[in-house]
């Protein structure tokens, strides 16, 4: 019902930045905190980043002060913007949405919705 799309990973060198983002479409009622979550291989998948819809932020401590997140409410997207980039954050890095749906009549509650991930790598 809610459709989450990444775009923006790459190789990068250390030092250097990308910028992701992830529109979110679909039968979507309302969407709550958006987020950004990464997975290293062999890893349990954590959180980077999340923001509430009003702006309040949260950030991992491994990226604060290098990363900062930002949503455009109008247009139903998050962004990353990742600087001083380290080969530590190589990951794939997922999008993440708490959103409520409205489709066919039916009113589905909030749950959380994933994209389908981006490869971000850090080259040192």
């Amino acid at each position: 019902q809610v459709h989450l799309v990444e775009s923006g990973g790459g190789l990068v060198q250390a030092g250097e930045s990308l910028r992701l983002s992830c529109a979110a479409s679909g039968s979507i009622f309302r969407i709550y905190d958006m987020g950004w979550y990464l997975q290293a291989p062999g890893k349990q998948r954590e959180l980077v980043a999340n923001i509430t819809s009003g702006g309040s932020t949260n950030y991992a401590d491994s990226v604060k002060g290098r990363f900062t997140i930002s949503r455009d409410n109008a247009k139903n997207t998050v962004y990353l913007q990742m600087n001083s980039l380290k080969p530590d954050d190589t990951a794939v890095y997922y999008c993440n949405a708490d959103a409520s749906a409205y489709w066919t009549g039916r009113y589905y509650p909030r749950r959380d919705y994933w994209g389908q991930g981006t490869q971000v790598t850090v080259s040192s």
